[in-house]
């Protein structure tokens, strides 16, 4: 089935001045999904998933959050942090004059979905995480993140080396996940190290307090055999969440290679969501 898809952008305020955002949307209806990337990856990697919701009726906005795929991208390090990325979930929904949406995310994008619901929990109905990043996912991001964050601070031609050659190779020609590596390697040396900084020395994830309070359906997928995002936290998650559902991927490429069984899987969650009336909140919760 085929689906509309509209390029869109917003703009937001920050301290430093006016930034903007870029998103793509899908279908239409006023059932909405908002979708977010992984850490540095563009939001096209949620094309797959955002095509099968929209053609089951769903309105789907894939964001690049600040610092990502085709959004602004300042060299300052306190314009990153989840909760500006939740802030800018909540801005993208004023935008579009959407009261709710089921927010989904990857990694740092499962993180900023959990914040969006923290913040602002009358605008999320339900969540889907993919391999959030918690407590045991900390000492890997370091080793993983660490020596990006490094190299683009001090050896910053190097980065610059590498955006140059990226962009010079044709996306029509390669495949759609080798078009999505080729688009993450898009780094400014500045911007990349301020994104890092950011995620490294500010708040990343809601606390285990606030994320009991969290009450909206929520599909939490964790990845087995993957350092990065540990199932352990998956798992973490979905215990903390008063109702959620864990699935455990096959393997971490699972939703990227073979994504029938959990694009069935987010699609009841949507459907679910749509379905059934928003609890109000407990007084005084």
């Amino acid at each position: 089935m085929l689906v509309s898809e509209r390029i869109g952008q917003l703009f937001v305020e920050t301290h430093a001045g006016r930034d903007r955002l870029e998103f793509t949307e899908y279908g239409g209806g006023d059932a909405w999904v908002v979708l977010l990337p992984a850490e540095l990856l563009p939001r096209r990697m949620q094309q797959p998933l955002a095509r099968v919701l929209a053609a089951q009726g769903f309105h789907v906005v894939t964001l690049d959050p600040l610092g990502h795929g085709r959004s602004d991208r300042p060299a300052d390090p306190q314009a990153y942090s989840v909760t500006v990325f939740a802030e800018q979930v909540v801005a993208l929904l004023d935008h579009l004059g959407a009261s709710q949406a089921v927010v989904g995310g990857t990694s740092l994008g499962a993180n900023t979905a959990l914040e969006t619901a923290a913040i602002a929990p009358d605008r999320v109905r339900g969540l889907i995480l993919e391999a959030p990043i918690l407590d045991n996912g900390v000492e890997a991001g370091i080793l993983t993140f660490g020596p990006v964050l490094l190299t683009a601070r001090f050896l910053p031609l190097a980065v610059s080396a590498l955006r140059r050659v990226t962009r010079s190779v044709p996306r029509g020609i390669v495949p759609f996940w080798a078009g999505i590596a080729l688009d993450t390697c898009n780094q400014r040396p500045g911007a990349v190290a301020a994104l890092l900084h950011g995620m490294f020395f500010g708040r990343v994830a809601p606390s285990a307090r606030e994320r009991r309070r969290i009450d909206v359906p929520a599909l939490v997928v964790g990845h087995p055999f993957d350092l990065l995002r540990p199932l352990a936290d998956a798992e973490m998650l979905a215990g903390e969440l008063p109702r959620a559902t864990l699935l455990r991927a096959r393997t971490a490429l699972e939703w990227r290679l073979r994504p029938q069984r959990l694009d069935e899987a987010a699609v009841q969650l949507v459907a679910q969501c749509w379905r059934t009336p928003r609890r109000r909140r407990r007084a005084g919760s």
